[in-house]
């Protein structure tokens, strides 16, 4: 007689920062599975996503966070991607008080949560390619490697990631640290997303008949990652043995520049591709208010008309991106160039991006939803 293998018993996952580049990403890819329930908590509400429980919570806010995650005995993975940047971004990473701000958030949450998930089994923690040091000007291998001793330098990374260690000393569950590069997908009024800054230059272009000039002058190799790629690297790390208590490093799989990268951008747009134009998003974004709400209302976007709401602090991080100068000066931070990613291959995550495809595909995407005008 044939036997039938008993149905996998439901998973659900706490989202934190559901309403980020990253944590939006997660919770639309764990909605899709059959297996999970999904529960997403941030201070700004997401998006809808069909069958996802939204919490608005501030974790900053302890005794409401006790409140909170005190009750959820039933959740069995986390997928923690809340962030605070200070405004203008790059000073906030070296800001010690900042640092421990982050620190506080994920206390915040997970004391109470590991103390009530009676069932908990993994942890994924966003980290990210500033754990090498190349914002504090330090040279930086090539490739940087996860098996690299700790960069000596102060880092909100290192607080979260030593308490959650602590936390976790003989306990049942595990933990899985990710470090993707620039990250893009689908938000608005984030911090790290170049996609809506980049849209909306392209956009007051494109209104005045001009190519899309290249505003920068970063001509460094790099790397991406799209957001629905991290987010099947942390459903394999959620359940894969190999990622337990591991760092890894993601990206797309190809390297990229923007020089390479800049005609198939423009042409996502609808546009030609121009020259190096040097324009720097923050000083100049701003002044244009009036024409961007003149593009929402002729387009009927559902894109805020307000910059400050659509735009968040990505102005500042996609400068940086570009490689923006002013009078030749140094750009604002220095990034790592390359990771590797062999450790999580080795490990058994396969999935790779073209990223020139992922460019196109978040910008139709955003087109689509009505948060950029369409292409024409």
């Amino acid at each position: 007689m044939r036997q039938v293998k008993p149905a996998m018993a439901k998973r659900k996952i706490l989202v934190a920062g559901a309403s980020g580049l990253v944590g939006y990403g997660a919770v639309r890819h764990f909605a899709k599975l059959p297996d999970w329930e999904v529960i997403a908590v941030s201070r700004r509400p997401p998006a809808p996503v069909p069958g996802v429980q939204f919490t608005s919570i501030d974790l900053l806010d302890a005794e409401r966070c006790r409140e909170v995650f005190g009750q959820l005995t039933d959740v069995t993975h986390v997928a923690y991607a809340a962030l605070s940047e200070k405004p203008g971004i790059f000073e906030g990473w070296v800001d010690r008080a900042q640092m421990e701000i982050n620190r506080t958030m994920l206390l915040n949450l997970f004391d109470p949560l590991e103390a009530a998930a009676k069932n908990l089994q993994h942890v994924s923690l966003l980290q990210g390619t500033k754990a090498y040091g190349g914002h504090t000007g330090a040279v930086v291998p090539v490739p940087a490697r996860e098996r690299a001793p700790r960069h000596p330098h102060e880092n909100f990374y290192w607080l979260q990631e030593d308490y959650l260690r602590a936390k976790q000393a003989g306990k049942n569950w595990c933990f899985t640290i990710l470090r993707p590069q620039i990250v893009v997908g689908e938000a608005i009024g984030g911090n790290l997303n170049v996609i809506p800054p980049l849209g909306v230059y392209a956009a007051l272009l494109r209104k005045e008949g001009s190519p899309l000039y290249f505003p920068g002058s970063n001509t460094s190799v790099f790397e991406l990652v799209d957001t629905d790629l991290l987010a099947r690297s942390m459903e394999w790390s959620a359940t894969s043995d190999s990622a337990r208590n591991e760092i890894f490093n993601i990206t797309n799989g190809d390297v990229a520049t923007w020089q390479d990268l800049w005609p198939v951008i423009a042409d996502a747009f609808g546009m030609e591709a121009g020259p190096d134009r040097i324009f720097s998003l923050v000083q100049e974004l701003p002044n244009r208010q009036s024409d961007w709400a003149a593009i929402v209302k002729k387009y009927n976007l559902i894109a805020p008309a307000d910059l400050k709401s659509y735009l968040g602090e990505s102005i500042y991080f996609a400068d940086a991106c570009f490689g923006y100068r002013k009078n030749g000066s140094a750009p604002p931070v220095r990034r790592v160039s390359l990771v590797s990613t062999i450790k999580i291959r080795q490990a058994g995550f396969h999935d790779c991006v073209d990223s020139a495809d992922m460019m196109r595909k978040w910008i139709h995407n955003f087109q689509d939803h009505r948060l950029l005008p369409p292409r024409q």
